[in-house]
């Protein structure tokens, strides 16, 4: 199945699990800065359609409340975003690698990471 989409507060909110782990609604909303923090309702309506999209489930109840797990991994949602990004270059990552070229973003070794990446599919495909 494919990655569903995040919206901003549902892309937060998976952050506040991947760092903690198993949370109650209330444990992620008191992971948020106290400044512009999301109420409580807004977290639990939008953990709410979470739940619908298969992005969180309920693991357990204690008391009166839930505690949810995340059902996407970091890595799953990072390269959905990653794929969205590149659509909107029309495909070109050289549009997107020379921009993070020019703004210091690109370091000498997020390249020779890409080379091993690139090195290991080369691998992969001459196995095939």
């Amino acid at each position: 199945m494919a990655t569903p989409k995040l919206s901003k507060l549902e892309l937060q909110i998976m952050e506040k699990l991947w760092d903690r782990g198993e949370s109650s609604i209330r444990e992620i909303q008191d992971a948020f800065p106290e400044k512009g923090r999301p109420g409580y309702t807004t977290i639990q309506m939008t953990m709410s359609r979470m739940e619908v999209k298969k992005i969180v489930r309920r693991v357990k109840k204690v008391g009166n409340f839930h505690v949810f797990e995340a059902l996407v991994s970091r890595d799953a949602a990072q390269q959905r975003l990653v794929d969205e990004l590149l659509a909107l270059f029309g495909g070109r990552t050289q549009l997107v690698m020379t921009h993070l070229v020019r703004s210091g973003k690109l370091r000498l070794e997020d390249v020779k990471e890409a080379q091993r990446e690139l090195k290991k599919l080369q691998e992969k495909e001459k196995a095939e």
